[in-house]
């Protein structure tokens, strides 16, 4: 059993968590494991204007965090013989008329070209919209219990120009991973939940992580999160801790605990989920970024080596998972903020992000593809 040390005994992790809240978030709680045993603290406000402290075992919406544990569910279907990695993604697919070139390994690693539903960013500094998402404002807080079919989400995404020839450069797109939770139900004739609880939640007793799909409810405890936005010319701000995550799904709709994605990440890098080569696929990052299938593979900066790791930020709530490569030493977090169209707190989430894991894996750069992966 580990032991759980308090804030005293890590007063720098204590400062670090402090410091992030001091810096615009409205709740930060963070879990260490490493060779010192399981540290656990938390920061700021449960709630605006109340004084409580968010509950070191709360719920958070994980955002892409969602997307390492699909990912993982299809590694695992190819485990078990029911996926082929490099197969065409149209041949278990085919209503959507994809290019029969895209792969599901493309769309795990984000090189299929599929235009993003939630928008898309290009070089030139433009940007494209697609459904209504947290970029939106008031639109996104009007349709926040809109129910959206993922049929819907790919076939929006799809009446859109490809980014690019499939393979032949990286691009983050929601839409692959939704794309992948309809091949996961169309290949076991089983819901995603349900294949998530037999292969992850259920064998290593996540009993805090939940797969939404349309309900807009998060379990107690948790703390709230808020979107902040323009009415009529004067600013409003609404608690959005309860919404309908049908609007970014599989990009982004899980919901977890601090515990739960320790205990996942650790069990995922410690070979408990996947045969070894299959967990090296996972890790074997693309040249442009850095992702393997589902993962970041970063360098933590100077004697800090290697970690695995995917952030997800989702309409007030975000979530930080990092791991070494053999799951011995984990940092896992949950924050809450007040969201918005202009995504204002991206640059901060970014510093947060550097200084934790400058703080617990030493050294460090790590985090300069985060930007790239909150659930626009």
């Amino acid at each position: 059993m580990s032991i759980t040390l308090t804030d005293q005994d890590r007063p720098e992790l204590q400062k670090a968590i402090e410091e992030i809240v001091e810096s615009g978030f409205t709740g930060v709680t963070m879990r260490v494991h490493d060779e010192r045993g399981e540290w656990v603290g938390s920061a700021g406000q449960r709630k605006l204007g109340e004084t409580a402290k968010p509950t070191t075992n709360g719920h958070v919406r994980i955002g892409s965090n969602t997307k390492t544990f699909t990912a993982t569910v299809v590694l695992q279907l190819v485990a078990e013989g029911t996926v082929g990695l490099d197969v065409s993604v149209a041949d278990y697919l085919p209503e959507f008329g994809l290019d029969p070139k895209i792969t599901v390994r493309m769309l795990l690693q984000h090189t299929s070209g599929v235009f993003n539903f939630t928008g898309e960013y290009y070089d030139d500094g433009t940007f494209a919209p697609g459904i209504p998402a947290t970029t939106a404002g008031k639109e996104w807080v009007d349709n926040r219990f809109k129910t959206y079919r993922p049929q819907e989400l790919v076939q929006l995404a799809l009446s859109k120009p490809a980014r690019f020839e499939p393979g032949t450069d990286w691009s983050y797109s929601n839409t692959n991973y939704v794309l992948a939770k309809l091949l996961i139900e169309q290949v076991t004739g089983s819901s995603l939940a349900e294949e998530m609880q037999r292969l992850i939640l259920g064998p290593l007793g996540l009993s805090g992580t939940v797969v939404p799909d349309t309900s807009p409810e998060i379990p107690e405890p948790h703390t709230h999160a808020y979107y902040r936005y323009t009415d009529a010319g004067r600013q409003k701000t609404v608690d959005v801790t309860r919404q309908n995550p049908s609007w970014i799904s599989t990009g982004g709709d899980m919901i977890s605990t601090t515990l739960d994605l320790h205990m996942f990440i650790s069990a995922l890098m410690g070979g408990k989920l996947l045969p070894a080569p299959l967990l090296a696929e996972m890790c074997k990052p693309h040249p442009k970024v850095g992702y393997g299938l589902g993962v970041f593979v970063q360098d933590a900066g100077e004697n800090g080596g290697t970690v695995i790791t995917h952030n997800g930020g989702m309409a007030g709530h975000g979530a930080l998972m990092y791991s070494t490569p053999d799951g011995s030493k984990t940092l896992t977090a949950a924050l809450n903020y007040v969201d918005d169209a202009a995504l204002s707190l991206a640059e901060a989430f970014q510093k947060a992000t550097q200084r934790l894991v400058k703080e617990v894996f030493g050294g460090g750069q790590a985090g300069s593809a985060d930007a790239a992966e909150s659930a626009q």
